[in-house]
């Protein structure tokens, strides 16, 4: 899985939302104060709004809060917001993929793929992103011997 910049700067602006008691914030200081670029932020702040995790107000006293509490807001509701379903196989959900002959096995694969993600990122809020009290599960994968080793070659 690669997270995209969007996805990135969407869950630190609203882990810094959550930490500033929750707005209202400008995109501004969201932007400064997470080193984003304000532009493309503001976009993604629009996205988000659209998709109701934010609320917002123009003027002098306006900016961006939370639309619920942080603690209900995982990181898997931002990733779906800026970039769609956590898993699918070329655009397909990985439990409506089916395969034939010897690769009929790997349609499991995929679901198994998504259920995973959905374990980590799902278990994971904002507000536990900022507290830094991360689940069991996420700390004991985290820690992992093999977790921070890249197989690529």
């Amino acid at each position: 899985m690669q997270i995209s910049a969007r996805a990135d700067y969407a869950i630190r602006a609203l882990v810094e939302l959550h930490a500033r008691g929750g707005g209202p914030v400008t995109g501004e200081v969201l932007a400064e104060a997470q080193q984003l670029p304000p532009k493309f932020l503001e976009g993604i702040l629009t996205g988000l709004r659209q998709r109701e995790l934010l609320h917002s107000r123009r003027g002098t006293d306006g900016g961006y809060w939370l639309a619920r509490p942080g603690e209900r807001i995982s990181v898997a509701d931002i990733i779906r917001a800026t970039e769609g379903p956590l898993a699918s196989v070329r655009g397909v959900p990985p439990d409506e993929v089916s395969y034939q002959g010897p690769a009929e096995a790997l349609a499991p694969v995929w679901v198994a793929l998504r259920q995973n993600l959905r374990s980590v990122l799902e278990g994971v809020s904002i507000a536990d992103l900022v507290t830094g009290e991360l689940p069991e599960e996420v700390r004991r994968r985290a820690s992992h011997p093999e977790a921070r080793t890249s197989r690529i070659r």
